[in-house]
């Protein structure tokens, strides 16, 4: 298992009291080495323009890469890009395109990209939601335009849904999105009436459920989907902020779930997909929870 990652990440700063800071990342790369010593750790590189333009608008990306920042500069209510976010993002989605040519190649079998800001929430022509570059979809844009990829799998468990992932690729065929999130939250998109047979496939969990509700949505409905239309790849967007101590959400998952589902999706990486798994840390606001899945996830995923 592979890990790419940046110090530059750390030096985005949405402002005081964000729930998406620094020690998130901190906390997820401090317990993945102390915990998993076997690790191959490297730094992410920068994506490039055109890279970026697979997934996104040019004007958004001007917005994210020209726009000068002296102190801060607002997106919306709840994104923000400080004098730092530039380079920031630029390797979140960098880690992403390094990760695919290294599976592709065939010199690792399965990397996490352990990077922020998170992109799952970042649409074709908006940055939102803390998000600025769908750092997933230009992964998986790569995969396509550079290897050729015709049936990506893109798995989602954060507690909220990838609304931006789920807009870049609703009507490309070569990509399956299938999404668990928490019903009436933020950002009030994925429900069932969305769904599209190998594109899309959303499964609400309501608030209050935990890991029987959980384990079963993914046992019953969206792992028996993923089986039918055997990936050439599976990605992740690993949100861990479903967990009981997550701040902004209202499931009751434990570290052991995400053990449970990475060890599923890893199955069924091998029996498809040649073992090939990018997975690419997303939410999660508690620093002790994300500390526990982030390395119940590897475990699961090398099990």
């Amino acid at each position: 298992m592979r890990v790419y990652t940046h110090p530059d990440c750390l030096a985005h700063d949405p402002g005081g009291g964000h729930p998406e800071c620094a020690a998130r990342l901190y906390s997820v790369t401090q317990a993945l080495q102390a915990a998993l010593p076997q690790l191959e750790w490297r730094e992410a590189p920068q994506a490039e323009r055109h890279q970026l333009e697979r997934a996104h608008s040019r004007q958004l990306i001007q917005t994210i890469l020209d726009t000068e920042i002296l102190d801060s500069f607002q997106i919306d209510s709840d994104t923000l890009m400080s004098p730092g976010s530039k380079s920031a993002a630029l390797h979140a989605a960098g880690a992403g395109i390094a990760a695919a040519d290294a599976v592709m190649s065939g010199d690792i079998s399965q990397v996490f990209c352990a990077v922020r800001p998170p992109g799952h929430h970042a649409e074709r022509k908006t940055s939102m939601g803390f998000c600025l570059f769908n750092n997933i979809a230009v992964c998986a844009e790569h995969l396509i335009a550079e290897h050729s990829l015709k049936r990506i799998a893109i798995i989602d468990f954060d507690v909220h849904h990838g609304n931006g992932t789920a807009d870049i690729f609703k009507e490309e065929p070569r990509v399956f999105y299938l999404s668990t999130h928490e019903a009436g939250i933020y950002p009030n998109t994925g429900t069932v009436d969305e769904n599209i047979p190998n594109r899309l496939s959303n499964a609400l969990l309501l608030p209050g459920s935990g890991s029987e509700d959980f384990r079963v949505i993914w046992q019953q409905k969206l792992l028996p989907e993923l089986n039918a239309y055997q990936p050439e790849i599976i990605l992740i967007s690993a949100g861990f902020d479903a967990h009981r101590l997550d701040p902004l959400a209202d499931l009751n998952l434990q570290a052991e779930d995400y053990f449970w589902l990475s060890q599923e999706l890893a199955k069924i990486s091998r029996e498809y997909s040649k073992g090939r798994i990018i997975s690419m840390l997303e939410g999660g606001y508690s620093l002790t929870a994300l500390r526990e899945c982030s390395v119940a996830h590897l475990r699961g995923l090398m099990a």
